[in-house]
């Protein structure tokens, strides 16, 4: 078997399929770490600065294994790469026998049950089951219908016809709600099954975050599973773990879930049990009371404490009523078993639900946070732990595997405590990789002079004033991230009046379609929030100005932020330095990482936050920063943007 240094040798395989690949110290000390953490079934935490080449680091020494293998992503995009991109080349060169799957969550599959229940019929059926399409997402099920009788995945991230957030993919894809599972009588031909067949046939199983911790809390519920066992765990983007695997260890109970159990009991009334008129009283009633749950919450996105708003005696009076018409739905399905196996489904959901429902009317418990956040159409109820490091350490000890987490950004101020203390990594082996890349030559850190501060209504006329001299300077293109959508659509609106670059903004379109315009337009300005601080990966001349308003601290009145902070003060500890700073600081470095992708990148990032220098934490963050050069003066930021123009059009 191919050696690791073999394998990452100058003139070894890697070399001999990659055009210009060199050797790096770094990737072949994290390579040989993840080989030892394997074959010892332990535990590993590693930080791979941008460029070290994590990705080969863990996926070489995994395929020469020999072991079962599942690799979990933050996200699909990163997912669709290594599935893609990278593995193709590795089992090239190392694994040609080797066999890989990718496996996604059941809402990317197509489910042919749900298509036929739901549109396969007449107009006329469609019109007696209520169900009206306008005129998009009838074009929508043209589309999805020829597609259908072609696909031999049935993974809907195939149809690029149809928009990614189009109503229609709830309709015909399932849920673990809504799935009829083995009772199915499409089960033989269903793609989830199939794909979940192959993941358990393959040597290697390219997963994300959302479906390891779901299947993980489906085992632990005795509900069944989806992804199977392995020998090794390895977590790309590892930072994303604690709040996502929070997310499932806890539970949630939604008006989403309320409406569509409705929704599905009154199909089935209307075309198959036209005989039950109760179920029709039932359903309705459900929906009206969900509605009208739904509309006592601000309309905008927000969170709030759960525990503190069933108080009001509005919001209480609205979640009894809930209670009454779903415990009424609930008996009316009860005469109805058997009927049909989308009623017995039903049921199951109905029962499930009423179970939700006790767990967040239990404003007593301890040890939990209950929450709540609102979409544009729902209201969902969260009750999530403020601690899993217990529970996740129990099942890493139950399954006797190696666990490998890694990302550019575990470590603050070059110690892993704030992630190994979430996850319970407290044995786990720890490894920091610095990035090759030479940043005091690539890069500046500036950090302006003189801002107002956040509450001052001057501060977006600073930040524009800031984003024109370093946009001119720049013949490139340029981020600018905010940390709130207020001050950024402050300061797009100020901005638009002052340049004649194409502006981006979020919101405006898809995140992929904003990105593409971004890559395609010369000299074109992106504005953006959360969602573009990370997993967004532009290199060479496309990028050279990055400008973050303010440090990213989370809100003072999340409500679950607020819960752990309480419970630290408990036990004596401090909230601040305990979990604001280390969060904030993770979200800095990731958003600070879009800068300098390759060794050929050079640009300026600007921190327009005055406490990075004026308070005694900033030396944290800049500690845990990339070493690039340093200014508080702007016009030597624009002196270097200047510099690396001039050496590009040589």
């Amino acid at each position: 078997m191919t050696s690791i240094v073999e394998a990452f040798a100058k003139d070894g395989p890697l070399a001999q399929i990659i055009s210009g690949f060199n050797p790096r110290q770094a990737q072949v000390d994290m390579a040989m770490e993840v080989a030892d953490t394997i074959m010892k079934n332990k535990s590993l935490m590693v930080e791979a600065g941008t460029g070290t080449g994590k990705t080969f680091a863990y996926l070489i020494p995994a395929l020469l294994t020999n072991k079962k293998v599942i690799v979990s992503t933050g996200t699909k995009n990163l997912q669709e790469q290594l599935f893609h991109k990278d593995l193709p080349v590795i089992k090239k060169a190392f694994a040609k026998g080797h066999k890989i799957a990718l496996l996604k969550g059941r809402s990317n599959y197509l489910c042919l049950f749900r298509l036929e229940q739901n549109f396969s019929s007449s107009p006329q059926k469609r019109q007696q089951a209520g169900v009206r399409l306008d005129a998009n997402v009838l074009a929508d099920l043209v589309a999805v219908r020829e597609w259908s009788s072609q696909t031999k995945s049935g993974d809907i991230g195939e149809l690029t016809t149809v928009a990614e957030d189009s109503s229609l993919f709830p309709e015909v894809t399932s849920t673990v709600d809504n799935c009829l599972g083995r009772t199915c009588p499409d089960y033989n031909d269903c793609y989830l099954v199939k794909a979940r067949e192959r993941a358990i046939e393959a040597d290697l199983v390219v997963v994300n975050h959302h479906l390891f911790f779901a299947d993980m809390a489906l085992k632990d519920t005795g509900f069944g599973e989806l992804i199977p066992q392995a020998d090794v765990v390895i977590f790309d983007e590892a930072h994303q773990i604690p709040d996502i695997a929070s997310e499932y260890f806890g539970q949630a109970f939604s008006s989403k879930q309320l409406m569509e159990l409705a929704a599905d009991c009154l199909t089935e009334y209307r075309t198959e049990l036209t005989d039950v008129k109760q179920l029709s009283k039932a359903a309705e009633k459900l929906q009206r009371s969900a509605s009208d749950f739904r509309l006592l919450f601000a309309q905008d996105p927000t969170r709030g404490n759960w525990r503190h708003l069933v108080q009001d005696a509005h919001y209480a009076r609205a979640f009894s009523q809930l209670h009454d018409d779903l415990n009424f739905l609930y008996e009316v399905l009860k005469m109805c078993i058997s009927r049909s196996e989308v009623i017995d489904s039903c049921f199951e959901r109905a029962t499930e639900l009423l179970t939700k429902y006790e767990v967040m009317q239990d404003t007593e418990s301890f040890g939990v946070s209950l929450w709540y956040e609102t979409t544009r159409r729902h209201v969902v109820l969260h009750q999530t732990p403020l601690s899993i490091a217990d529970k996740f350490k129990d099942y890493m000890l139950s399954h006797e595997s190696g666990w490998i987490f890694t990302s550019a950004t575990l470590a603050v101020n070059n110690d892993f405590s704030h992630f190994s203390d979430a996850l319970g990594l407290g044995g786990a082996k720890k490894l920091l990789l610095d990035s090759p890349f030479d940043y005091p030559e690539q890069s500046m850190l500036l950090v302006p002079r003189y801002l107002p501060q956040s509450f001052d209504n001057k501060r977006a006329t600073a930040l524009v004033n800031i984003a024109i001299s370093l946009i001119k300077a720049s013949s490139s293109n340029c981020f600018i991230l905010f940390t709130s959508y207020r001050m950024m659509n402050q300061v797009a609106e100020l901005l638009a009046e002052e340049i004649d670059n194409t502006l981006l903004v979020q919101g405006q379109t898809a995140k992929s379609v904003l990105l593409e315009r971004f890559m395609d337009d010369k000299g074109a300005v992106l504005l953006a929030t959360a969602s573009f601080w990370e997993g967004v990966d532009v290199r060479g001349d496309r990028l050279n100005c990055v400008i973050i308003d303010k440090l990213p601290f989370a809100s003072p009145d999340d409500p679950l932020l607020q819960a752990r902070s309480e419970d630290i003060k408990r036990q004596g500890g401090d909230p601040f330095k305990q979990i604001q700073l280390p969060q904030a600081v993770i979200s800095l470095k990731q958003g600070v990482g879009r800068l300098i992708r390759d060794v050929s990148d050079k640009g300026v990032l600007a921190i327009c936050d005055q406490r990075l220098v004026n308070n005694p934490y900033g030396e944290v963050f800049l500690s845990s920063l990339p070493n690039m050069s340093r200014t508080r003066e702007l016009n030597k930021a624009v002196k270097f943007l200047q510099k690396i123009n001039k050496t590009d059009e040589k």
